[in-house]
């Protein structure tokens, strides 16, 4: 050691480490967009886009009314609109260079200097001429093409005006066929090309530094071939974080309450980590999947409860007037109908007290499954969430020196963070241990130890009863002065 005369002052790292913040449920929603309707579109095709606002949602993937060709814009109107959450990560897999059907010498009639061609036009393959074998006009000179709030593009006659001119535009194309669109690419895969559909889950976190905590795909999940993929890939995020997945029951094949258990069964919709929901919801002429409403009141409630997601997303309000099948058809379901669906492993809507409800507690794994951890939504959020966190709250350790102080940072700083949950309600009760039984000699000479976490999420009270009893020892008031 240098010689040293003095006074001076050196530092060690701090004991206790702060925990990373989390997005307990993120949702990340695949699906279909109008792209071809924004500046860019090939911009967000097979690429994720964060959204915290209905504009920017807009402008980054379009808008259109048509939620059976564009599914995504089901989930963009509920998430903004109806229950006002964010932000919401979504992925359009609808690739207009893909995707498409051509057009050719189509004549679309002028009406006051306007033609307006009724379909899902890309704008960028439009050939507009002024008759059949006529002449090619040239954009900005004869014309000019842009669309209106309906998704059409309008071609405006500028050279001959409303009162003159062509009474016909004769036009070629390209348009959008969503149609062609399939599960094949929902599901995707990582190639040569890139990233596609479901497999970029494992990427989300890397792009964004925020952990999936719902996967959805509204309009697809639907689909058992969907459905297992995502159930899968929610399992094993990065290798290293879980999260749940919602799915929706298919209701042209199950259209009645009793139709649905075996639907459910067929079809393995039995994860522990998949709420499985039934029916569709209406809310005026607007039919959503029951899935959509579900990622809505998640985000509400967690943000109601500091983004801590201990909380059943059952009995709370609906933005629904109410439940019907794909088609429209309406469904009504008395509570022991309700019951009976719950008791199925079935989340579903109820109008009994208060007007529309969520109504149900339970994963897809119930009743086959009863652990508690895998049965009840918020318990297995809760585990989920404890991944979340404790991973990444402690990536900071991975190869630093394997000392008693490490153990003690890791184990204290945890301690703390729980102790801090249980004081305020959202667990019952949790304890960290470094147990020499789970850290066998072989294990540490290689680097590996283990810590044990005992914590305890509250079960929803889903059954609340009253005993009465006629109390006769107060026929004794009868005597009293």
């Amino acid at each position: 050691m240098a010689f040293f005369h003095g006074v001076r002052a050196s530092e060690v790292p701090t004991s206790i480490l702060p925990p990373v913040n989390t997005t307990a449920g993120l949702p990340v929603v695949f699906g279909t967009a109008p792209v071809h309707l924004t500046d860019e579109p090939e911009k967000y095709v097979n690429k994720p886009v964060i959204c915290y606002s209905w504009d920017e949602a807009v402008n980054a993937l379009g808008y259109s009314e048509d939620w059976d060709k564009y599914t995504l814009c089901e989930a963009m109107y509920s998430e903004f609109k109806l229950y006002a959450v964010k932000p919401i990560i979504f992925i359009n897999v609808l690739d207009p260079a893909k995707h498409k059907t051509a057009e050719k010498d189509k004549e679309i009639p002028i009406t006051e200097g306007e033609a307006v061609i009724t379909d899902d036009v890309i704008k960028s393959t439009l050939v507009v001429k002024d008759g059949v074998g006529g002449n090619v006009l040239v954009e900005g000179v004869d014309y000019i093409a842009a669309y209106n709030d309906d998704g059409y593009l309008v071609v405006t006659d500028i050279a001959g005006g409303a009162d003159g001119g062509l009474s016909n535009f004769v036009v070629s194309y390209s348009k959008v066929d969503a149609a062609k669109v399939t599960k094949a690419d929902i599901i995707g895969g990582a190639s040569r090309t890139g990233t596609k559909g479901l497999e970029w889950i494992d990427f989300i976190y890397t792009e964004f530094s925020m952990v999936p905590g719902i996967v959805a795909a509204p309009g697809w999940s639907e689909d058992p071939g969907v459905a297992a993929v995502m159930k899968a890939k929610c399992l094993n995020i990065s290798s290293l974080f879980r999260c749940i997945c919602l799915t929706d029951v298919d209701t042209t094949e199950a259209g009645h309450y009793s139709d649905v258990n075996v639907w459910k069964n067929k079809n393995n919709y039995t994860g522990n980590n998949q709420v499985v929901c039934w029916p569709c919801v209406r809310l005026d002429d607007m039919v959503f999947h029951l899935s959509t409403h579900i990622m809505g009141i998640i985000g509400v409630m967690d943000a109601g409860n500091l983004d801590v997601p201990y909380q059943s997303p059952s009995n709370l309000s609906l933005q629904a007037t109410g439940l019907c099948t794909a088609d429209g058809k309406e469904v009504s379901l008395s509570l022991d109908q309700a019951n009976l669906l719950n008791s199925q492993g079935v989340v579903t809507g109820l109008n009994f007290s208060g007007g529309w409800k969520s109504w149900g507690n339970y994963t897809g794994a119930y009743p086959s499954i009863t652990d508690v951890k895998d049965s009840f939504i918020c318990v297995r959020r809760m585990f989920d969430w404890q991944y979340q966190t404790f991973i990444l709250t402690y990536w900071q350790m991975v190869d630093r020196p394997l000392t008693r102080r490490l153990v003690k940072t890791i184990t204290d700083s945890e301690q703390i963070r729980l102790n801090g949950l249980v004081s305020r309600g959202y667990l019952l009760g949790a304890d960290v241990k470094f147990l020499e039984a789970e850290n066998p000699l072989t294990d540490l000479l290689q680097g590996i130890v283990r810590f044990h976490t005992y914590l305890t999420p509250p079960v929803p009270a889903q059954e609340i009863d009253d005993i009465l009893e006629y109390d006769v020892n107060n026929f004794k008031t009868l005597f009293e002065d």
